[in-house]
């Protein structure tokens, strides 16, 4: 006699397995390829600490915060560094509740002091706008000098601009289209004329057709983030700047956007956050600019300002 066919119990998974229909997972909701690197990069990590072969039904409230010890004490790393960790852990983890692979409970993140983020000072903005004499510079020099304008002019990620290809800067109607975003939706930003025109001299230069990469490799084929990041560093060593961060641009891009009076909703907007909160936290960037007009909106300054006021006032 035949025995009846019992279904399958997905709680009796090892966490290696569940994390592999995971990621499975993730290809079909069509994530990119780099969050699903990310996911399986931490995950290597986690599996060790848990032992990828014990059942995915193990894993208790109790072990996540093992986890978040281990991590701060073999690793020594920041608190935001073990966030995206758990960030990644937490989308797992919820994943195979979802599916009754494991009891169900609440992932939380760790309070993590927000560091300012890094910009780019006037003095150094200077140092590394100053256009090199293209009788005498090579390729390389002009590339990237003409990468951290357009870097500073539009707030992109490395990630996107390296996708922008010559097509997509509209010169008529004054806008870039950025193809590949970090939240994979397509948008137009604003072209700025002092960028535009240094895009039609640097376009001339360098040649090639609408279909390929503003920014290319030295052959002109797609050129790799490590690429232009290495090309950054030289250049900005050369000029005297210590700082060698692409993002460290897109952060000041928003800073001055800011202190120029620009409205943080269109900031959203241009930066391409899907949430305002993340655009708010550009406000951490100004402590070293609080001192700019202080006495002019300190109220002390003001009242005692007007007290003076009155009186000469009464004197006269």
């Amino acid at each position: 006699m035949r025995k009846r066919i019992q279904m399958s119990s997905q709680s009796n998974l090892s966490i290696q397995e569940a994390h592999e229909r995971f990621l499975k997972k993730c290809a079909v909701k069509n994530l990119s390829e780099t969050t699903i690197k990310t996911y399986n990069d931490h995950f290597k990590i986690f599996a060790k600490f848990a032992h990828e072969s014990q059942p995915i039904r193990n894993i208790k409230p109790q072990i996540v915060d093992d986890y978040i010890l281990f991590l701060r004490d073999s690793y020594n790393w920041q608190d935001v560094t073990i966030n995206s960790h758990l960030r990644s852990l937490r989308a797992f983890l919820y994943y195979c509740m979802s599916m009754k692979m494991m009891p169900e409970f609440k992932i939380q993140l760790i309070k993590a002091e927000k560091k300012i983020k890094e910009t780019y000072s006037d003095a150094e903005l200077e140092l590394l706008l100053k256009k090199p004499n293209l009788a005498y510079c090579n390729f390389t020099e002009y590339k990237t000098w003409v990468f951290e304008n357009y870097l500073l002019a539009t707030g992109n990620r490395i990630s996107t601009a390296l996708n922008v290809k010559i097509q997509d800067v509209d010169l008529e109607n004054g806008v870039i289209r950025l193809a590949k975003t970090k939240n994979r939706k397509q948008q137009l930003i604003p072209l700025s004329h002092a960028l535009a025109e240094i895009l039609v001299e640097y376009v001339e230069v360098r040649g090639g057709s609408p279909d390929d990469y503003l920014f290319c490799g030295a052959c002109g084929e797609k050129a790799a983030t490590r690429t232009f990041q290495d090309n950054v560093a030289n250049y900005n060593h050369r000029r005297g700047v210590t700082k060698t961060s692409c993002h460290a641009f897109r952060h000041t891009f928003a800073k001055h956007w800011i202190l120029n009076g620009g409205d943080v909703f269109r900031l959203q907007k241009i930066l391409g956050h899907s949430d305002l909160s993340v655009t708010r936290e550009y406000v951490n960037m100004f402590a070293p600019d609080l001192q700019m007009d202080f006495e002019r909106f300190n109220p002390l300054d003001n009242l005692r300002a007007n007290e003076k006021k009155e009186k000469i006032t009464m004197k006269k």
